[in-house]
């Protein structure tokens, strides 16, 4: 008897405190509203959306490839399962056209639609919530002034329960922190300018800041490198792997023209943020690259002093001698068959007028993983302006995965001059699988 009045009282002190949740998680829906009239907005702020909608790369989520702009049905892969983004064109039905100011703000700002269910956090509600008023109207002129798309989001496929949005605002709770950006009253204007756009609205740090087990950004390591779409991004801080440090008129170059000399040709996801920031005002590419500039901060001597001889050496044409981490110190002295082949007609020191990137400052041979390396090899690289870099063809099929891995092993030892990567085969074949994760670490 006692037993059954202990369950009955854990029984009701339970369902009082879920019940006490699913207050908490709850919101009220917003009124439908009329589709607002285009002439409702200024051309001005409709432009200034634009920008601002391309620096936040709405399209790369919320646009389905070969699919009409805006109009939802991306397949977003994440450790729990597929999100797919949404329409948010102004179709009245299947998009945002019945959505008020209000309604679109509040998605914006605090991840809540106008239904008032709870937002998966693909959507950057984290960095957006920090948006002016100002912004968050000139977005919202730009999205209903597109052509409405009748386009059913299709439904997620989560791991059970999380298909239970209400349990999204214990996530909230946890690692949300609703406000408007703060200005940093020591910094100049453009670097607060940039930091506004890095932070809020191109929400730099979802991918290049590493997340927890619940897929939080781990804020004690902001800009210390993460994930996108099966790509490393790497770290923005100090730790910056390129051998060539950036500086801020590099930064820019590169996130405007997809491409900068010392450092190649954006690849992956970043080629889409290439393609939108060279359709939005110099000056605020200049000031997004300014604010991460500072954030990297000045290379260490020993650093900086290493990048020049690098450059200064690949510019008299010879090539570099590395130390390396293999079994050949010094660098091997005949190339492998398979790099001489497939690489380096176009990326050794002796290339001629072909404008390919020496792979001795490539990025990717520097970074932890293979991954991004491999990607570059099965995929090709195809830069956004072909006049401003070489394109590189993809492999895949040119070559047996075993050459793939011994390619890699070569280019990241012999060239860059690295420690080896550990099991560079596993994380092709998990790359083939389309779940690759940081599992060909290095042996450093």
């Amino acid at each position: 008897m006692r037993f059954l009045k202990v369950l009955f009282v854990l029984v009701l002190c339970g369902g009082l405190l879920f019940g006490g949740f699913l207050v908490y998680a709850h919101h009220a829906p917003i009124e439908t509203a009329a589709p607002p009239a285009a002439d409702t907005f200024d051309a001005a702020t409709i432009a200034r959306g634009a920008e601002l909608a391309a620096m936040g790369n709405c399209n790369s989520c919320h646009t389905v490839e070969g699919g009409p702009a805006l109009a939802g049905g991306r397949a977003l892969e994440t450790p729990f399962g597929t999100i797919h983004g949404s329409n948010i064109t102004p179709d009245a039905d299947t998009g945002i056209g019945r959505w008020s100011k209000a309604a679109f703000s509040r998605a914006m700002r605090e991840g809540v639609d106008r239904d008032g269910n709870h937002l998966y956090p693909a959507f950057p509600y984290d960095h957006f919530t920090k948006l002016s008023d100002e912004d968050v109207d000139a977005l919202y002129a730009y999205v209903m002034t597109r052509t409405p798309v009748r386009a059913p989001t299709p439904e997620n496929d989560l791991v059970f329960p999380l298909g239970f949005r209400p349990l999204l605002a214990g996530w909230k709770l946890l690692f949300f922190r609703p406000g408007r950006f703060a200005p940093d009253n020591v910094a100049r204007d453009e670097t607060n300018h940039g930091a506004y756009l890095v932070e809020a609205l191109a929400h730099c740090g979802a991918c290049h800041t590493p997340r927890n087990t619940l897929g939080a950004e781990e804020r004690s390591a902001h800009f210390a490198g993460g994930t996108s779409d099966g790509w490393i991004a790497p770290a923005l801080d100090h730790k910056n792997p390129a051998p060539v440090p950036w500086t801020q008129e590099s930064l820019a170059r590169y996130l405007r023209s997809g491409f900068d000399r010392h450092h190649g040709a954006a690849s992956g996801p970043m080629i889409e943020v290439a393609r939108n920031l060279s359709r939005v005002p110099e000056q605020d590419v200049a000031a997004m690259a300014r604010y991460v500039a500072s954030v990297m901060g000045e290379p260490a001597p020993e650093r900086a002093e290493k990048g020049r001889a690098l450059v200064a050496t690949l510019e008299s044409g010879r090539t570099p001698v590395q130390t390396t981490g293999s079994s050949a110190p010094g660098g091997s002295a005949v190339p492998d068959p398979i790099y001489a082949g497939a690489c380096g007609g176009c990326h050794d020191a002796e290339r001629g007028a072909i404008d390919a990137l020496p792979l001795s400052l490539a990025t990717a041979a520097r970074l932890e993983s293979p991954q991004n390396l491999l990607h570059a090899v099965l995929e090709g690289v195809h830069p956004r302006n072909p006049k401003a870099a070489a394109l590189m063809p993809s492999f895949d099929g040119a070559l047996t995965d075993e050459q793939i891995a011994r390619l890699a092993d070569y280019v990241r030892t012999e060239i860059a001059g690295e420690p080896a990567w550990r099991d560079v085969a596993g994380t092709l074949a998990k790359i083939r699988k389309g779940a690759a994760s940081g599992s060909g670490e290095s042996t450093k």
